[in-house]
């Protein structure tokens, strides 16, 4: 299991939606939640020491803020990942195959790092965003553990 992360206190005007996360060793699935109301699940890379492509990324509290990806289109990225650049909020299915560190919403888990209809779930995910944006909001995103990693999985 990982160590605690302190949490800092964020600003007055932010948001905060929790992804909590479930380790295992070919694949990360997490749920994402915002003020306790699960929106949609997630999957990602394992957990392999942070590192650049081949790792999710750690456990903490983010600030997400749109971006413009040339690959993907309109966006979220996750700011201020210790080591690590350009963590997108983008749509896949296969953790594996189709991400490098990255985060896909899911709207169905299907096996470890494996989801269905990324595109829906990420589509509600921003249109909530948005909503807290409009509002001059800040969007955080706060990662921690759901269950310990299981490595034999």
């Amino acid at each position: 299991m990982p160590n605690a992360t302190k949490i800092q206190p964020t600003p007055r005007k932010s948001t905060i939606f929790e992804l909590k996360r479930t380790y295992y060793h070919n694949g990360t699935n997490g749920e994402i939640f915002q003020n306790g109301r699960l929106i949609c699940y997630s999957i990602e890379l394992p957990y392999k020491s942070n590192q650049k492509n081949i790792s999710c990324i750690p456990e903490g509290l983010y600030t997400v803020k749109p971006y413009m990806s040339s690959k993907f289109g309109d966006v979220y990225i996750v700011e201020n990942v210790q080591n690590r650049a350009g963590i997108l909020l983008h749509p896949a299915n296969n953790a594996l195959k189709e991400l490098q560190g990255c985060i896909a919403p899911v709207t169905e888990l299907n096996g470890n790092g494996l989801g269905l209809g990324s595109r829906k779930a990420l589509k509600k995910l921003f249109s909530l965003f948005k909503i807290f944006i409009s509002k001059n909001k800040n969007i955080h995103l706060l990662i921690n553990t759901k269950q310990p990693r299981n490595e034999t999985h």
